[in-house]
């Protein structure tokens, strides 16, 4: 069990945890709600937060491979107006800003997001872990080499497994020397990573557990999903369904996806099946 101190609301990992992606940008890689109006995302928070999502997890900018970057000027005003809607609707949801820019974190935390989900570990902007120990919120770090517009470039390890876990041992030191206190390690599937090195990690996913850290995983209708089954992303649901549960049963504690009442529904059996 861990238990994560949000800015003085308690999250408690007893259970895995639901975390709802909701997308304020036009170029995602998979579109559940193409009109990005305030209207139409909160529509999905809506029904996100009414299948029992225990975080929602708010991004201004696309980080598929490829990506175009968005400076940090324009990801702050997109995701500001959802934050504020949201806490003004649901003040007791607990929200996180997935975002590899300091500024952005401090306006997203200062407006009300009471987590920082960052893909880059701090390697993007120099100032990141130290934001974010001043902030005293939870930080999600992710595992990634080079940036999403480069990291396709960088999949190749001698022992992805050990590399990425050299990786966190490394992270959670300059994490914790920084000050912050709360930390969510996620291993980056599909960044810097080819499909059958996500299905490696994804296989030995319980090695992370070593670190006593919350596990975070992100799987939900990515390509190594929709490619492996030869299908689309709008059509991976099923697969991501598949993975998610082989997550939980390796160690994860937090699903990332874009289909929550289904997430719910693989916690709930996975749970009833480990204590049967």
């Amino acid at each position: 069990m861990y238990t994560l101190n949000c800015k003085g609301k308690l999250l408690v990992i007893e259970k895995p945890l639901v975390m709802g992606i909701l997308n304020a940008t036009p170029d995602s890689f998979y579109d559940q709600y193409p009109e990005k109006s305030l209207s139409a995302i909160l529509a999905v928070a809506a029904e996100m937060i009414s299948e029992g999502a225990n975080i929602l997890d708010i991004g201004g900018q696309s980080t598929r491979p490829g990506s175009s970057t968005v400076s940090a000027d324009e990801e702050t005003a997109r995701v500001l107006p959802v934050i504020h809607a949201l806490l003004e609707r649901y003040p007791d949801i607990i929200l996180s800003v997935d975002t590899f820019y300091s500024q952005v974190a401090a306006a997203a935390v200062n407006a009300g997001s009471v987590i920082v989900n960052d893909i880059s570990a701090g390697n993007m902007d120099a100032a990141m872990l130290s934001t974010v120990a001043g902030l005293q919120v939870p930080y999600i770090c992710m595992h990634m080499r080079g940036t999403p517009q480069t990291m396709q470039q960088y999949t190749t390890y001698d022992d992805i497994v050990k590399e990425v876990l050299d990786f966190f041992i490394h992270k959670l030191e300059e994490c914790t020397k920084a000050g912050i206190k709360d930390i969510i390690i996620d291993p980056g599937f599909g960044f810097a990573k080819t499909i059958q090195q996500n299905f490696t990690l994804l296989k030995h996913l319980d090695v992370f557990r070593m670190l006593d850290k919350p596990i975070l995983a992100g799987l939900s209708r990515k390509s190594t999903v929709y490619k492996t089954l030869n299908t689309t992303a709008a059509e991976a649901l099923n697969g991501t369904t598949v993975l998610n549960t082989l997550a939980l049963e390796n160690g994860a504690g937090i699903l990332r996806v874009h289909d929550v009442k289904e997430a719910k529904e693989v916690c709930a059996l996975v749970e009833k099946y480990k204590h049967a």
